[in-house]
């Protein structure tokens, strides 16, 4: 029996974030004969029927460990082919020495710029960590493995073309802080209009415990004189739409850091301009910018041919498809 033990925050298909683990959990249900997840909150029954949901949620951190220390190891009787780690650094630290023991590998799935103590902790414990490419984890380690992003291309349908109206509306999608780059955009696009491109300004994201940032980034839009929306989180349903009636996604987000909006964007067809490092598999050089000169995002926003770009939906079927993401996984784990 192929059996997978699968670690998450949670499995919720409206929470604007990790709605995005559902459809991984799926495909690698239908690869196998039994998945097991183990997470802090399920907001829905998860199809196919041989995904299995355990909850640790608890009030504490301690309540948290301990009861998801608990379901993993009744878990691993009997053995299961591997157990992954998604985003969590912590669930490789409480699991591992659990799971290694017993001959079980050990996978870290992880894409963020920040290496933290608990990320080289994990790094150490675990037999393989996947990641999105060469440049998406934080840290220099023998057992990187690049498998994609992992986007579900159902999810996503090549946007119709917007009809003209003189605009150009360009879009930003993640949370309100300054490793995001708005700032750096909204500057951008005062250069832009300056030098005669008239266009709108459109963001969704959430603002954490204040929303002190936001309001500072509508201050610097009205005293660029950009006209700008600056709106909370986006629901997950709606993100199809809002990139349909867009005609950029821009990702200035700092570091090697690849934003699953921009290969969400691609797969849509709509034209992406992005500053990271990690886009150099999917973006070609006129699409990328140097996040820290304004004036070369204003050159790419001016210029930019805004048809819609089906090679891009091709590259991500190809490269970053939740497909092709669950397959490597699988390979990587030395499930057959």
């Amino acid at each position: 029996m192929r059996r997978l033990i699968f670690a998450t925050q949670a499995l919720d298909p409206a929470d604007p974030i990790l709605a995005a683990t559902v459809p991984k959990v799926r495909a690698l249900a239908e690869r196998l004969d039994e998945v097991v997840v183990i997470c802090d909150r399920a907001e829905a029954a998860i199809e196919p029927a041989n995904v299995r949901v355990i909850e640790f949620g608890a009030a504490t951190r301690v309540g948290r460990g301990a009861r998801f220390a608990t379901a993993l190891a009744r878990e691993l009787r009997p053995r299961p082919n591997a157990f992954v780690a998604h985003m969590i650094p912590l669930y490789v630290l409480v699991g591992a020495p659990l799971a290694r023991p017993l001959g079980v590998p050990v996978a870290l799935w992880y894409s963020h710029p920040k290496g933290h103590v608990l990320v080289r902790a994990a790094e150490a414990l675990s037999t393989v960590v996947v990641s999105v490419d060469s440049t998406t984890f934080p840290l220099e380690s023998r057992k990187l493995v690049p498998i994609g992003h992992g986007i579900d291309l159902d999810e996503f349908p090549c946007a119709a073309p917007r009809e003209p109206d003189g605009t150009l509306r360009v879009l930003m999608l993640g949370r309100y802080s300054p490793i995001k780059g708005i700032d750096r955009v909204l500057r951008a696009a005062a250069i832009a209009q300056r030098e005669g491109t008239t266009l709108s300004v459109e963001a969704h994201g959430s603002t954490g415990p204040s929303d002190d940032y936001r309001r500072g980034l509508e201050q610097l839009a009205r005293e660029l004189g950009v006209e700008a929306r600056l709106e909370g989180e986006l629901p997950r349903s709606h993100l199809p739409d809002v990139l349909a009636r867009s005609d950029v996604l821009v990702n200035a987000t700092e570091g090697a850091s690849a934003d699953k909006v921009v290969y969400e964007a691609a797969a849509s067809c709509v034209p992406v301009l992005a500053a990271s490092p990690a886009f150099a598999d999917l973006l070609p050089p006129e699409l990328r910018f140097d996040r820290e000169r304004p004036e070369e995002l204003a050159e790419r926003l001016s210029s930019l041919d805004c048809r819609r770009r089906p090679e891009f939906r091709a590259l991500v079927a190809e490269r970053h498809s939740v497909g092709h993401w669950a397959d490597a996984l699988l390979a990587t784990v030395g499930v057959r």
